[in-house]
């Protein structure tokens, strides 16, 4: 069932090393099917380059396997918390990719002082509270603290990004890591400078309306 939605996220699972956003079987891209309501999720602990489309796994919303054979993500609760309290939510990744999660370490969000992050992420990729694994308690930071960001650290672990599909969540998690490198490296230069909340509103309106191909 689902084979293109599985082949999807497969694809996009296979982003996630060749984006340098995973090391070993960490991570994990999860995708929602709108007809069935139904979730395609990465198996747990399945190295990547093992993996193939049908590896993926089916589960509910209540984290019911209804396809597959090997067990979904340890993050599948925390996706699922996400899904239920945010319908516009279809796709959702999580990395540790290591400028990002260098942030996570230290509890700091990151500004907008360059125009991709205001574009991409608003006033700053925020900052979650440290949240337990394997249950619900990420998912609940995330849907609580992420605003209408794409993207949140969370404080100790990693990045949650979210999306209108799991391609989209997917370009939330490569763009947030290049930000994060960019402002860890001016941080070694001097205090960067920060967008007004005016220029962000700007910046990011005309990245909404005018940026890429428009029918």
């Amino acid at each position: 069932m689902l084979e293109q939605l599985k082949k999807e996220i497969y694809k996009c699972n296979m982003e996630l090393p060749k984006n340098g956003l995973v090391y070993w079987t960490s991570g994990n891209v999860s995708g929602r099917d709108l007809k069935s309501n139904l979730i395609v999720i990465k198996p747990s602990g399945v190295m990547y380059e093992e993996m193939k489309p049908e590896d993926m796994v089916v589960v509910d919303l209540d984290g019911k396997v209804v396809e597959g054979k090997l067990e979904p993500s340890s993050d599948t609760a925390s996706h699922l918390y996400i899904y239920r309290h945010r319908s516009d939510v279809n796709g959702v990744v999580h990395t540790h990719s290591y400028y990002a999660t260098a942030f996570a370490a230290v509890g700091k969000p990151i500004p907008a002082c360059i125009t991709a992050i205001a574009e991409n992420f608003g006033k700053e990729v925020p900052i979650g509270a440290y949240a337990p694994i394997g249950g619900e308690e990420i998912g609940a930071e995330v849907v609580h603290s992420i605003g209408d960001s794409t993207a949140i650290i969370m404080e100790n672990h990693g990045v949650f990004t979210i999306g209108s599909s799991a391609h989209s969540a997917l370009k939330s998690a490569v763009l947030v890591e290049g930000v994060a490198k960019t402002y860890w490296l001016a941080l070694q230069v001097g205090k960067p400078k920060i967008l007004s909340d005016e220029d962000v509103q700007e910046h990011r309106n005309w990245y909404k309306t005018s940026y890429g191909q428009k029918k």
